[in-house]
C-alpha cells in the first residue's frame, strides 16, 4: 500500500544481505509494464545522440536488471558492458558526504563543526560567514555564493588550480545571496569538504574514500587515479551537434590520473558497484555483514531536508510532486507520494542518474557517455514510474524530446544576436599584452599573423581568437566551443589611451548578474 509521504517522514525497507552483482540481460524479473525497457533504452540512445549506457536495477535486495547498451568507444566500435566504468560527475557528492558522516560517527567531527576549526585558512568574502560556516553548510548548497561560483577553476579540464588554491580563492567570490537563505549549487564547497576530510584523517580524500567506503562495500570504484583495467573498459566521453554529429570530448574522459574536482564530481564507477552503494542506503547504512558503514543517525540526517528547493510546473505535471529539498549529497522529493532520493551528474561527455525509493526497496542507476540529459531522464522516469502503480503510462523518450523542443523554441524566439560595428578605437596591437587577475591568474594576448590570440595561464583549454566588436570591446571565439562559450572582452582605457585592464562577460545582450567571469578583473602586467 502506498505511503502518503510528508516532509521529514520516510519508510525504509531493510535487506540484511547484499546480492551478487551478476549481469543479467533478461527482462523476466521486471514487471510486465517494463518488459519494453531494453527497447526504451535503445530509443533513448538514438533520440538523444548518446553512444552508450549502462543500467542497473535492484529490487527487494535482488538485481533484477543489469546490462550495457550501445558503445563505449565509437571509433573502435567497442560495446558498453555492465562493468564499463563511467565518470559519476555530481553523483560523486554523496560519497564525499559519506566520508564526512563517518568522521561524525567516529566523534572526530560534528555536523555543526565550524570549517575554520579544521581549515583555519578557509575564508569567504564576508567575515561573519567565514566564522559561522559549518560542515552542514558545506554540503547543502546554502553558502550564499551564486550557483556554479568558482567552477571556472575546475572546468574545462585540465585545471591548473590546486585544491589549496581553490580554497584560498573562495575569499574572492562575491556572494549573491544571504548566508543560508537560498539554494545555489556549489562544487567548490564539496572540494572544501573533501580537503576537510583529508586534514582530519591525514590522508588524501581519495585514499580515505577507497579505504573506508569502497573497500568495505567491495566496490571497484575510484576517487583518484585508476588502474589499467579501468582504462581497458572505460566509456569514452562524447558530445553532439548538428554540424559534427557525435564527436569525442577527450578532455573529460576517464584517465589514469585523478582530477582536482574529484570530491565534487570526479569518481569513476560502474553500474554493478553503484547497485552495492544503493543497497547500503536501502539498508540504512549497513554493510552485507550487518555492520554499519555509517550509522542510522547519520543516514537519517543526510536524508533529511536541509535546503528547500522549488517545485516547478513540470515537476507537478510529470511527478505529482509536492516538495523538493536537498539533504547532504542527495536530492529529496516525493513522486506520486513516494519519497525518492536521487542525484544527477552532468559533465560534458558523461551523464549519470542515481535514485532509490526506500518504501519500494528499489534502487536504479543510469550511466551514459553522452551530453544530453534526455537519455538518462527518459530511462530513469520509465523505470521509476514502472514500479509506481499511481503513475499513468507514458512514453518518456517522446516526453523528453517534446520538452526539449519546446525549450529550444522559446530560447530561439527570445534570442538576440549581439551586433557591433566590427571596429575598435585603437590599433589592435594596443590591446595585446599580459593581464593578470588576483585569483584566476593571467591571460596573454599576442599577435599571430593577422589574428590576436588569447590564452590562459591556468586553464590550458582556454585559447582562442579575439576579434574587434565595437569601441574597446572584442569578442573571444574559443578554439574549443564545447569547452567554453564565446565571451566579450571589454578593455579599460585611461585618458591617455593606455589600455590598463579588462573584464569578461558572456556573449549576450542580456544582463547577467551571475556568470563565470563575474569576479575577475584583469590588470595589465608591466613589461
Amino acid at each position: 500500500m502506498k505511503n502518503s509521504f510528508r516532509l521529514g517522514v520516510a519508510c525504509f525497507l531493510f535487506s540484511s544481505t547484499l546480492p551478487a552483482m551478476a549481469a543479467t540481460d533478461t527482462v523476466n524479473n521486471l514487471p510486465e509494464n517494463l518488459q519494453h525497457l531494453p527497447n526504451t533504452i535503445e530509443r533513448a540512445l538514438t533520440q538523444f545522440h548518446t553512444p552508450g549506457m549502462s543500467v542497473g536495477i535492484i529490487k527487494d535486495g535482488e538485481v533484477v536488471y543489469l546490462d550495457g547498451h550501445g558503445l563505449r568507444d565509437v571509433e573502435n566500435q567497442l560495446p558498453v558492458t555492465p562493468d564499463t566504468w563511467f565518470r559519476l560527475a555530481s553523483t560523486s557528492k554523496a560519497f564525499t558526504a559519506t566520508t564526512v558522516a563517518q568522521l561524525v560517527d567516529e566523534n572526530v567531527l560534528s555536523w555543526d563543526t565550524r570549517i575554520t576549526d579544521i581549515l583555519p585558512e578557509f575564508q569567504m568574502a564576508d567575515p561573519w560567514v567565514t566564522r559561522e560556516m559549518d560542515i552542514t553548510d558545506l554540503l547543502t548548497h546554502r553558502s550564499g555564493l551564486g550557483s556554479g561560483a568558482g567552477d571556472s577553476m575546475l572546468w574545462p579540464e585540465p585545471s591548473g588550480f590546486s585544491r589549496d588554491e581553490i580554497i584560498h580563492n573562495l575569499r574572492y567570490l562575491t556572494p549573491q545571496y544571504s548566508f543560508r537563505r537560498e539554494y545555489a549549487y556549489s562544487n567548490v564547497m564539496y572540494i572544501t569538504a573533501g580537503e576537510l576530510v583529508a586534514r582530519k584523517t591525514e590522508m588524501s580524500w581519495e585514499t580515505r574514500l577507497q579505504e573506508s567506503v569502497f573497500k568495505p562495500l567491495g566496490m571497484t570504484c575510484f576517487g583518484g587515479d585508476v588502474p589499467k583495467k579501468v582504462l581497458d573498459n572505460r566509456a569514452l566521453s562524447y558530445g553532439h551537434n548538428d554540424e559534427r554529429g557525435i564527436y569525442p570530448i577527450p578532455r573529460n574522459q576517464i584517465d589514469a590520473k585523478g582530477i582536482v574536482s574529484a570530491a565534487a564530481g570526479g569518481v569513476s564507477c560502474n553500474a554493478p558497484d553503484m547497485l552495492r552503494w544503493l543497497q547500503m542506503w536501502l539498508d540504512k547504512g549497513k554493510l552485507p555483514s550487518g555492520e554499519p558503514l555509517i550509522s542510522e543517525e547519520s543516514v537519517k540526517y543526510m536524508l533529511s531536508p536541509h535546503t528547500v528547493l522549488s517545485v516547478d510546473d513540470t515537476d507537478r505535471a510529470w511527478d505529482d510532486m509536492q516538495f523538493k529539498a536537498y539533504g547532504l549529497g542527495w536530492r529529496l522529493m516525493d513522486i506520486h507520494g513516494y519519497k525518492v532520493v536521487s542525484h544527477t551528474g552532468t559533465l560534458s561527455g558523461y551523464q549519470a542518474y542515481v535514485a532509490f525509493v526506500p518504501e519500494l526497496s528499489l534502487g536504479v542507476v543510469v550511466l551514459n557517455n553522452g551530453s544530453n540529459y534526455g537519455a538518462r531522464g527518459a530511462v530513469m522516469q520509465t523505470i521509476l514510474k514502472g514500479y509506481m502503480p499511481e503513475a499513468a503510462p507514458a512514453d518518456w523518450v517522446a516526453q523528453y524530446q517534446s520538452y526539449q523542443d519546446e525549450r529550444e523554441t522559446r530560447y530561439l524566439e527570445s534570442y538576440v544576436n549581439p551586433i557591433g560595428s566590427g571596429r575598435v578605437l585603437l590599433e589592435t596591437d594596443a590591446y595585446t599584452g599580459t593581464f593578470v587577475d588576483r585569483w584566476f591568474g593571467a591571460f596573454t594576448l599576442i599577435r599571430q599573423g593577422t589574428d590576436i590570440r588569447i590564452s590562459s595561464e591556468k586553464m590550458p583549454m582556454l585559447t582562442g581568437t579575439v576579434e574587434p566588436f565595437d569601441a574597446h570591446t572584442f569578442t573571444i571565439h574559443w578554439d574549443n566551443q564545447n569547452a567554453a562559450s564565446d565571451a566579450f572582452i571589454r578593455f579599460e582605457v585611461d585618458v591617455e589611451n593606455n589600455v590598463n585592464g579588462f573584464t569578461l562577460y558572456p556573449f549576450t545582450v542580456r544582463k547577467k548578474e551571475n556568470h563565470e567571469w563575474r569576479d575577475m578583473h584583469f590588470v595589465r602586467q608591466d613589461d
